[in-house]
């Protein structure tokens, strides 16, 4: 989504080269925690292909942090073995990793992957469709998709709650008589990104007075709250919208794709471990919901509590069924 959180940012994938030197530096960056080789997959010599270890990782913001720890804990309490590299970056560097065999499982965005696979995220679609189209496009790239989850963290247009009583505004589409008067505060990409300005202007047709850079959704809440913006985008599940101070304003001509969250993982760990490995990973996803993604963002990220108890305590909170 943006150079600060990546998860809908809709860039093209690598060239061939660029490609080789980032596989080259990822196996660098995880030799010491994976082990790896010149091989396809990267896998230890001294790995029993029989128990492989689970390498969960994440991209670099909380909210994928945390997922990632759910459900590495959940399999680590099931008796897998588990290796952690939180936080490895943007999908840029994730999904490389992941199709080169260099990880083996990260919490996706249905919508945002399927567009940076150069799928087309198509707004309405179910979950099951969902799933279809993701499945088949990660399927040459030996990696599975298991159920999503309800949970949906998409893109949202917010306000401040003053601001959307004093100019009556519920839904996107009642900015359109006052956008031209307005200032938009978004990520230093979003004029071109089909989830943000560009699609807010071609679907909605909104003009803004002034967009304005920002470089991450802290300072987009700021700016919203100090009135430098009167429009920001903002996450559904950001936790600045959890006080009322900050409203997100509904899609309804439904811009945004499903962005229900979904553990993407190497084919090889589900030939290895079989059903009882997916079930696992299963019964995390439907316990996940929106409202709870909001309140994990919110204790780790205005609360300061480490992604890893945040995890933690959701889990114990959240039996396995």
């Amino acid at each position: 989504m943006t150079l600060i959180r990546t998860r809908n940012s809709g860039r093209c994938t690598t060239g061939p080269g660029a490609g080789r030197r980032l596989v080259a530096s990822l196996c660098a960056a995880l030799l010491s925690v994976t082990g790896c080789t010149s091989g396809t997959h990267g896998d230890s010599a001294a790995v029993d292909p029989r128990h492989p270890p689970v390498r969960v990782t994440s991209f670099d913001f909380p909210e994928s942090q945390i997922l990632a720890e759910i459900y590495a804990d959940a399999l680590q309490r099931s008796g897998y073995p588990v290796t952690r590299l939180m936080g490895l970056g943007s999908r840029e560097v994730v999904e490389p990793a992941l199709q080169q065999g260099l990880v083996d499982l990260v919490p996706e965005y249905a919508g945002s992957a399927l567009r940076f696979l150069g799928v087309v995220a198509v707004a309405g679609d179910s979950a099951t469709v969902s799933q279809t189209r993701l499945a088949a496009a990660l399927a040459v790239h030996g990696v599975a998709v298991p159920a999503l989850s309800p949970a949906q963290d998409q893109n949202g247009v917010a306000v401040t709650a003053g601001t959307a009583r004093a100019r009556g505004l519920r839904r996107i589409s009642d900015l359109g008589p006052v956008a031209h008067s307005l200032t938009f505060g978004g990520p230093p990409e979003c004029p071109e990104r089909p989830f943000c300005l560009a699609g807010l202007q071609s679907l909605y047709g909104l003009r803004f007075q002034r967009f304005l850079p920002l470089p991450s959704r802290d300072v987009i809440a700021e700016a919203l709250d100090s009135g430098e913006i009167d429009v920001g985008m903002l996450e559904t599940t950001d936790p600045h919208l959890a006080d009322g101070k900050l409203v997100a304003l509904a899609d309804d001509r439904r811009l945004q794709p499903a962005e229900n969250v979904v553990p993407v993982v190497r084919r090889t760990l589900l030939d290895a471990y079989g059903p009882a490995f997916t079930r696992v990973l299963d019964s995390v996803s439907a316990q996940l919901t929106t409202t709870s993604l909001a309140e994990l963002n919110r204790r780790a990220v205005i609360d300061g509590v480490p992604v890893a108890q945040v995890a933690e305590d959701w889990l114990k909170a959240s039996p396995m069924r």
